[in-house]
Order: structure tokens, then C-alpha cells, then sequence
């Protein structure tokens, strides 16, 4: 059943700019517009809805995570959401 009463509901707010939640975002965003850019090149947004076919309904999954440091230059693959969330990069026994 959808949410009914807005008004409930708090407004998201960003971090501020410079921010390390603020910096971590920018280079998620980053390394989508940089996959999908590639995908592109090679005719893959058939349904012309922005995202390449490539990366339909999945994540771009950081090699070594951004709460740990981590860069796009460090590298990056696309995984499905629920794979790349259950992981949540939580420390092996």
C-alpha cells in the first residue's frame, strides 16, 4: 500500500558540499555517467530512457568501497542491486 500522508514524511537532505557523504556520492554519480557514456557509444540504449541496456536495473559495484577509501580509478563492475547491497562490505571472521 503507497504512502499516504506526505506530510509525515521528512524531506532528504544532502550532506553538505565537501562533506565525506557528499564526495562519496559524486563519485557514484560519476562512475554511472562514465558506464553509461561507454554503453552508449555502442548503441546500447535502445528504450532511449538515459540509462545504457547494460546497466538496466543494476548497480556500478566499487572494488574496493568508497567508505574505505576507495576511487573509480581503483575500478568498478556492474552487479545486481541485491548483490551489491546484501554485501555491504562487512569485515570476514
Amino acid at each position: 500500500m503507497p504512502y499516504k500522508n506526505k506530510e509525515d514524511r521528512k524531506k532528504q537532505k544532502n550532506k553538505p558540499v565537501g562533506s565525506k557523504e557528499f564526495t562519496a556520492r559524486m563519485e557514484r554519480q560519476r562512475a554511472r555517467q562514465k558506464m553509461d557514456a561507454k554503453a552508449k557509444k555502442k548503441g546500447g540504449d535502445k528504450n532511449k530512457n538515459g540509462k545504457a541496456d547494460k546497466r538496466e536495473g543494476k548497480d556500478i559495484s566499487h572494488k574496493k568501497p568508497l567508505s574505505k577509501g576507495g576511487k573509480n580509478e581503483d575500478g568498478v563492475t556492474i552487479e545486481s542491486k541485491k548483490k551489491n547491497r546484501s554485501r555491504n562490505y562487512k569485515k570476514k571472521n
